[in-house]
C-alpha cells in the first residue's frame, strides 16, 4: 500500500487509519457542535476544530480544490480503485457548506470505479435513497460503489446541530432498502446503554459496526467487557460485521485473534464482502 501525502488525497494516520486506507479531506471545522469532538482537544484544536467548515489553506478557492483533487485522484487511480476513498476526518461531508464538493468528488470517483465510504451525522443523505421530479439521484446508478456511515451516539444533546440520531437511523434504513452498503461508527462511546441501543435499533440494515471509545478517556474493564458480549447478543443471527478499534480491545484486555468470526480486521472491505 502506497502513502499518500496529497492536498486533497492523503493516508490517514494513527487512529483515523482503522477507518480507511486513503481520505480525502477538503474541510476543517464543523457546524455539528460535538462537545466530545476529538478535534477540538489538544495542541491542533486551533486549527482543525473550528466551529463551521472553512477550506484548507493549501486550496486558493474550491476550484482549486476541485482541480488538485481530480489530478490527484488520477495520479492515484489504480491505489484508490483497489482500496477506496473515505469521507472525510476533519469535517462532516455532508453539511451544507460541505456538500457540493463532497458530491462532486463522489462523482469523479464512481464514475473511475473508485468505491467511496462516507462518515456523517446529516440525516438529509437520506435523498440518495429516492428520485424525485426536481432533482432524481444518480448515486442510484452507482449504488454498488458507496457505502455511507452514520456516527451514533444516542446522545443529541451533545451534538446540539446535527441530525437527531433517530433521523440518521431513519436514513440509514431508507438507503439500505435502496442497496446502498451501510455502517455505522459506534464511536465515541458515551455510555454503553445508548452505544447498544443504537446497535439494537440499527441492527438489521447496517453491514458493519465500527466501535471505538472516547479519546483520552479510560473505561471499567469489566464493564467494557460487558458491553462487548452484550454486542455479540444484540448482534447474533444477523449478517453485520464488527471491528472493535485497537484502544478498545487493549482497555478489555481482548485479544482481536479470539473475537469471533462475525469481527473483521481494519482491512476488511464492504464492498467485496457484503452480501446482499
Amino acid at each position: 500500500m502506497k502513502t499518500l501525502n496529497g492536498k486533497a488525497i492523503r493516508s490517514p494516520k494513527g487512529k483515523a487509519a482503522e477507518y480507511a486506507a486513503y481520505s480525502c479531506n477538503f474541510y476543517v471545522g464543523c457546524s455539528n457542535g460535538c462537545e466530545y469532538c476529538y478535534l477540538k482537544k489538544g495542541v491542533l484544536a486551533h486549527a482543525m476544530g473550528g466551529d463551521k467548515p472553512t477550506l484548507k489553506k493549501c486550496f486558493k478557492d474550491e476550484s482549486h480544490a476541485l482541480y488538485v483533487f481530480e489530478k490527484e485522484l488520477q495520479a492515484n487511480l489504480p491505489e484508490l480503485q483497489k482500496y477506496g476513498l473515505f469521507f472525510t476526518f476533519t469535517s462532516d461531508p455532508m453539511l451544507p457548506e460541505t456538500i457540493l464538493m463532497t458530491e462532486w468528488a463522489m462523482a469523479q470517483c464512481v464514475q473511475n470505479n473508485v468505491n467511496v465510504k462516507l462518515l456523517t451525522k446529516n440525516a438529509e443523505v437520506a435523498k440518495y435513497a429516492r428520485n424525485n421530479n426536481e432533482r432524481p439521484s444518480w448515486f442510484l446508478n452507482y449504488k454498488k460503489n458507496i457505502a455511507i456511515g452514520f456516527t451514533l451516539t444516542g446522545h443529541d444533546n451533545l451534538e446540539p446541530y446535527a441530525s437527531p440520531n433517530a433521523e440518521r437511523i431513519e436514513a440509514m434504513r431508507k438507503l439500505y432498502n435502496a442497496g446502498f452498503k451501510t455502517w455505522a461508527s459506534i464511536e465515541p462511546i458515551i455510555s454503553f446503554p445508548r452505544s447498544l441501543e443504537m446497535i439494537y435499533e440499527t441492527n438489521e440494515f447496517c453491514n458493519l459496526y465500527k466501535i471505538g471509545l472516547e479519546s483520552g478517556k479510560k473505561y471499567h474493564k469489566e464493564n467494557l467487557n460487558r458491553f462487548i458480549s452484550a454486542v455479540f447478543d444484540y448482534t447474533a443471527g444477523i449478517d453485520a460485521k464488527i471491528y472493535f478499534k485497537d484502544s478498545l480491545l487493549q482497555q478489555a484486555g481482548i485479544n482481536r485473534e479470539d473475537l469471533p468470526a462475525n469481527c473483521v480486521t481494519r482491512d476488511y472491505n464492504i464492498f467485496e464482502n457484503v452480501e446482499r
